[in-house]
């Protein structure tokens, strides 16, 4: 049987995408209504942790269950996988007992080598190098509150992370603009995002600079999960990074605030932003739920017809 993976931004097509945010309107006005929609009855998802987590546990478990199908935990202190056992025998036994899988993770390179060895769909629900399921949800996000991100200029202030790296991703896909800004030492590396060219984003060494005219400004925490021993040094060299009301300010008058959350007022953002009237973060927290739900039916049943 033929079946995708979901592993990176680019492993779909714009026309996937727009399937996806079709599928996922109408997955929430259902839940909205407490309207019951069980297509994945008798389906499991194994969601394996190798990293912590909040939103993306609670999102894929939850979501499951109101898609009428069950989800178990695995946590890699907790299993084989934890002991040295190889990820290609994990895979090889999982997907043989479950529907889809998904995986938070460190190197990518791990859940590439479990998709290849997997008789089941893989998401991937968090790698250091990408973030796929939250890039869905912003996407999803900021249609909801601003119609089409085509032609819109997304201004990334950070970390070069994984989060970056799938905004650049989606850039390509939906034709917008990124403009990224980072201190010395944390740029952008195009070849390892796997970028097809130049043309989807801009970098400048002045944050401020970077946020003028952006439709969407986003940002994530400075020291992501791994990067601990890194992290006064990460607050020394971000300092001029916050987003703050002066930067936002800067920006389009009707323009986004996003972040992934969990977020630190006071260093990436400030509280006047995270919590005012431009920023839509709990909108896209809550996304993660709806717009996973959509990509778990695409991923089992395929494209479905048309709910009015």
């Amino acid at each position: 049987m033929q079946f995708k993976h979901f592993l990176q931004f680019n492993d779909f097509c714009r026309e996937e995408y727009e399937y996806l945010f079709e599928r996922a309107r109408w997955i929430k006005r259902e839940f909205k209504q407490y309207r019951q929609y069980w297509p994945l009855a008798d389906r499991t998802l194994a969601m394996i942790f190798d990293k912590n987590s909040t939103r993306t546990r609670l999102s894929f478990e939850a979501g499951m269950h109101q898609l009428g199908g069950a989800a178990i935990y695995l946590s890699t202190r907790d299993t084989q996988l934890g002991r040295g056992e190889p990820v290609e025998d994990s895979a090889r036994v999982i997907s043989r007992m479950v529907d889809i899988i998904m995986i938070r993770t460190y190197e990518h390179d791990i859940i590439k080598r479990f998709a290849e060895n997997s008789r089941v769909p893989v998401i991937n629900g968090l790698t250091d190098e990408y973030h796929p399921c939250q890039i869905l949800s912003d996407i999803f996000t900021y249609t909801e509150h601003r119609g089409s991100i085509e032609g819109k200029i997304v201004a990334w202030i950070g970390d070069s992370n994984n989060m970056c790296n799938t905004w650049l991703q989606a850039a390509e896909i939906f034709n917008f603009t990124v403009h990224v800004s980072t201190p010395p030492g944390y740029d952008i590396d195009p070849k390892q995002i796997g970028l097809n060219d130049t043309t989807h984003f801009e970098k400048f060494a002045n944050p401020r600079k970077a946020v003028m005219g952006a439709d969407l400004v986003t940002t994530d925490v400075w020291t992501s999960m791994g990067y601990e021993a890194e992290m006064e040094q990460r607050r020394n060299d971000f300092a001029e990074f916050c987003v703050n009301t002066e930067m936002m300010s800067l920006a389009k008058k009707d323009a986004l605030f996003m972040h992934c959350l969990p977020a630190h007022r006071g260093e990436e953002v400030a509280a006047e932003v995270l919590d005012g009237p431009q920023s839509v973060v709990w909108d896209e927290a809550e996304n993660r739920l709806h717009t996973q739900k959509a990509l778990m039916e695409y991923l089992l049943l395929g494209r479905l017809q048309a709910e009015k």
